[in-house]
């Protein structure tokens, strides 16, 4: 049995991350020792470093949610967890895709300015005005 501190060194999450997780259900509330310490077992190990996982992919509480609900069902098909994960690299391609405008929104701007005073600078006039942007990146 691992206490809340072992668990947070072995998975690399904080201890207020994994209480939080407790609260939102995605890990069962720990069994406590006579000393009234969490104890976690290697199976909820298993399950924190697959929400940690999960997490550092971008996905959501709730789609991990269901992922945990999935994984508890091992003969059933796995196109449910195949639409959670392509939902999430559509995300991740339409964040992507907005980066990439504001890069080029600010390799724009930044180009523009070779003066050495904020007056005349394209920087902070394109800022106050929206309208100098060459693209929608919002």
């Amino acid at each position: 049995m691992l206490t809340i501190g072992d668990l947070s060194k072995t998975t690399g999450v904080k201890v207020p991350t994994i209480r939080y997780y407790e609260q939102m259900g995605l890990l069962s509330h720990a069994e406590r020792s006579e000393g009234n310490q969490r104890r976690y077992s290697n199976e909820e190990r298993e399950r924190l470093a697959f929400i940690r996982h999960a997490r550092d992919l971008g996905l959501t509480i709730d789609a991990i949610r269901e992922l945990i609900v999935l994984s508890q069902h091992p003969e059933r098909p796995c196109h449910d967890a195949d639409r959670i994960a392509a939902e999430q690299l559509a995300t991740v391609r339409r964040k992507i895709e907005r980066l990439q405008k504001l890069e080029a929104e600010l390799v724009r701007i930044t180009s523009h300015c070779h003066t050495d005073q904020v007056r005349d600078c394209y920087v902070i006039r394109a800022l106050a005005n929206h309208d100098l942007c060459h693209d929608e990146h919002d």
